[in-house]
């Protein structure tokens, strides 16, 4: 009589232990430009990509080159790129969040892939010429006139 009355308590718990403890989903991290922070960049030394019109316009860290930086505030980055060259190292600040198409394909997806895809909010822009910051604006990297 014991032993039936134990098996049905065990029965129970089976059914109702996973249900206890489940505690819900956890939150996802909002996508997009000035959502959920994931990075912040400090005069990070990052390759600068773009074409002709500035129609593409994104970024590679030196130390990370399959991950890629799309720009939110492209309007305020081309200004700076007069006198750069696609390909460039520059240092790079701001915000990094999650790009909405990499968190809906990789939600999607089976496979987690090991290439990020971010939107940056870019705070300040500056060429690196062997340690000496420079507006991105001031001095080209392949000027005649820079010293070493």
């Amino acid at each position: 009589m014991t032993g039936n009355i134990l098996r049905k308590i065990i029965v129970v718990l089976i059914i109702i232990a996973p249900l206890i403890s489940y505690i819900g989903c956890k939150k996802q991290a909002k996508c997009g430009c000035g959502k959920d922070v994931q990075l912040t960049l400090t005069t990070t030394s990052a390759y600068i990509y773009f074409n002709d019109t500035h129609s593409l316009l994104y970024f590679q860290t030196v130390g990370d080159l399959i991950s890629t930086y799309n720009f939110c505030n492209p309007s305020d980055i081309i200004p700076k790129l007069v006198d750069v060259k696609s390909g460039d190292i520059l240092q790079v600040s701001g915000h990094a969040y999650w790009d909405c198409n990499y968190v809906y394909q990789t939600s999607n997806s089976v496979y987690q892939s090991s290439s990020r895809v971010y939107d940056v909010q870019v705070t300040d822009l500056s060429v690196d010429l062997y340690g000496k910051n420079k507006p991105a604006s001031g001095t080209p990297l392949d000027s005649p006139n820079t010293k070493n």
